[in-house]
């Protein structure tokens, strides 16, 4: 799977902080936005984590900043799926200057499938195992 677009918002004076950056906190919301897209498109949709009884939590989140957004900045976030096990998913976001292309931020999340009355985790639907195993990123070719 190509890496596809999952948010695009833009920075406002009030996610900055003090010296005047986009606040970390801002970052991860953002970056939650875009994991419920990606979510979407495996068929993890509010409606079936409504009807279902069903969650996600997030078991592990890595966070890499590599570039200030400041007040003004447009925002693009591309997400790609990397692993889905039968009650696990693990997928990468890429935060980007939508203007200059710039990488901001990437973020890697490990997600958990739950049934939200037991708060225990459970298999996946096979619908969704498929979709989301079709969009599996491609392994990066190594260097020569």
């Amino acid at each position: 799977m190509q890496s596809e677009a999952t948010y695009r918002g833009a920075v406002y004076p009030w996610h900055c902080d003090h010296v005047g950056h986009m606040n970390v906190m801002w970052y991860v919301g953002k970056f939650d936005e875009a994991t419920w897209n990606l979510f979407a498109r495996i068929g993890l949709t509010p409606t079936y984590l409504r009807e279902c009884g069903r969650g996600m939590a997030a078991v592990q989140q890595n966070i890499t900043y590599q570039r200030e957004l400041l007040a003004g900045d447009i925002v693009e976030v591309k997400s790609v799926l990397l692993e889905i096990r039968d009650r696990s998913i693990r997928f990468r976001h890429e935060m980007r200057n939508a203007e200059t292309g710039e990488i901001a931020a990437s973020c890697e999340i490990t997600g958990v499938h739950m049934e939200r009355q037991a708060r225990k985790s459970v298999i996946f639907a096979d619908a969704i195992r498929r979709t989301a195993a079709r969009l599996i990123a491609s392994p990066e070719p190594a260097e020569a």
